[in-house]
């Protein structure tokens, strides 16, 4: 799905020449994740652009993620999704259609664990620091699954305050997702209701109850 992949990114390496984690690179991932998940909540304004080059085709498209611990709400051009933690909404804007869903609590995936995001790189990854400059540190993550459609994500994080700068997410399948940010914030304070569907403002909706 393109709302998930857009918060990852790939490359094409040889995973077994990197059999232990770069002590740089964790140590940056490490504070990068501590000041996410410290703040109140984590709002970013992104662009994703997806390259395919099975048929040569270019797309970009715009969105917003908010996020506070494990509640989340995102928006797409073709669909909004809330998840208070427990009960997700998925509307999809052209049907006008929302469907209600209970994620299982023991997946560890976005979708019902969205604080995964900050901690991806602790299980299944390898991580290496491949290149630091004025602004930001380029972190590569390599899948430790063989078979896993992900060749690479690609993330680079901010010098100055360990914010996401943007992220590259590149499959084996000739896809690339390029994550455009153009505003990280940190310092809002939502409303419990910014995470939960309200009916009174889609009036008219078909629901679909999935609990």
């Amino acid at each position: 799905m393109k709302k998930l992949s857009a918060l990852s990114v790939i490359f094409t390496l040889s995973v077994s020449s990197f059999a232990q984690n770069d002590p740089e690179a964790v140590k940056v991932l490490e504070k990068f994740s501590s000041v996410a998940q410290s703040a109140p909540s984590v709002s970013i304004k992104f662009r994703i652009i997806t390259v395919n080059l099975q048929d040569n085709s270019k797309d970009t498209t715009a969105g917003f993620l908010l996020m506070a611990k494990d509640q989340y709400r995102l928006e797409m051009p073709d669909n909004i999704t809330w998840f208070n933690g427990s009960v997700s909404w998925n509307y999809l804007v052209a049907e006008k259609e929302v469907t209600i869903a209970k994620p299982d609590k023991k997946d560890d995936s976005f979708l019902s664990k969205p604080s995964s995001l900050f901690t991806l790189y602790k299980k299944g990854y390898k991580s290496r620091l491949v290149e630091e400059n004025q602004k930001s540190y380029v972190i590569d993550l390599y899948p430790e699954d063989v078979n896993s459609e992900l060749v690479r994500l690609r993330l680079s994080i901010g010098k100055a305050s360990y914010n996401l700068d943007g992220a590259e997410y590149k499959r084996k399948d000739g896809i690339t997702l390029t994550l455009i940010i153009n505003e990280y914030n940190l310092k809002t304070i939502p409303e419990p209701s910014a995470f939960t569907f309200n009916q009174n403002n889609y009036k008219g909706a078909e629901i679909i109850d999935l609990r």
